[in-house]
């Protein structure tokens, strides 16, 4: 049974100047955890970076500006060269990225394939998320 979906991804972080820096990215959705979808970005310097987001707000910020707070995503332009939008904003610095929209819409649809929205709280194990808080672990 499939259980996780992932996907390398050529990013490109925006300097405040416009530069483009590329940034590989492994996207990651796991049905254990199945509201969420997460962007591990690698840093040569620190190491893997992982930024957790909502699976709804990315797939809202693929049809308008959506978000608020750390997390804010919107599209730009049409069809091949339209273009993600995700600014992450951390206390301490930001970071906008942005990313081809078709790829990433085509492997969300592959998200929503394994686990659809109607299905999201069955696929939720809350039991085990439950123990790991009661237990202090991570």
């Amino acid at each position: 049974m499939i259980t996780c979906v992932d996907h390398m991804l050529g990013m490109e972080l925006v300097s405040p100047l416009g530069t483009r820096l590329p940034v590989p990215a492994h996207l990651l959705y796991r049905s254990q955890d199945p509201l969420v979808v997460e962007f591990l970005f690698h840093d040569l310097v620190q190491g893997p970076v992982s930024w957790v987001i909502s699976r709804e707000l990315l797939a809202r910020g693929m049809l308008a500006p959506s978000g608020e707070g750390d997390v804010r995503v919107w599209p730009t332009g049409t069809g091949p060269d339209a273009l993600l939008h995700l600014l992450l904003t951390p206390p301490g610095g930001s970071a906008h990225l942005i990313a081809p929209l078709p790829a990433l819409e085509h492997w969300l649809f592959r998200t929503y394939q394994l686990v659809p929205t109607a299905r999201e709280t069955e696929a939720l194990d809350l039991e085990s998320h439950l123990d790991r808080l009661l237990n202090g672990a991570p």
